[in-house]
């Protein structure tokens, strides 16, 4: 994967690429949104736990794939209030590989549950000559 970040233009403001361009012939993976939420149906009230449990859940899914979370090449994260922000972007920065993935983060007005304050969905690729 070739990651770019321009020195031409505005540097991120967090960590994230600019762009990720996968190369041809990668396997790709589209993760659905996963949510702050327990095998066991708890969901804490915390943003960054919850934020926590979502790259958890996404961690699992890769791997059912035979991929781990380097491998994510763009995230899209939804929290639902501007102070969850900076929570999540603690999380994502625990479990995401350097050099970051591209990113978007949103401000939505809220989720399926009222209690969730944090969904997060990724893509991952893999070289075929990697799996």
């Amino acid at each position: 994967m070739r990651h770019h970040t321009p020195d031409t233009i505005c540097p991120p403001f967090a960590n994230y690429a600019h762009a990720v361009e996968v190369p041809p012939g990668a396997r790709l993976l589209f993760v659905s949104g996963q949510l702050g939420i327990t095998r066991d149906d708890d969901v804490p009230d915390d943003a960054e736990a919850q934020a926590d449990l979502c790259f958890a859940a996404i961690r699992a899914v890769l791997a059912s794939a035979g991929m781990e979370m380097a491998d994510i090449v763009r995230i899209n994260a939804f929290v639902s209030d501007r102070a969850h922000l900076q929570p999540y972007m603690r999380a994502r920065d625990r479990h995401v590989a350097d050099p970051a993935p591209a990113s978007t983060l949103m401000i939505v007005s809220g989720f399926a549950r009222e209690a969730f304050k944090v969904e997060v969905e990724v893509i991952a690729a893999r070289a075929e000559d990697d799996a």
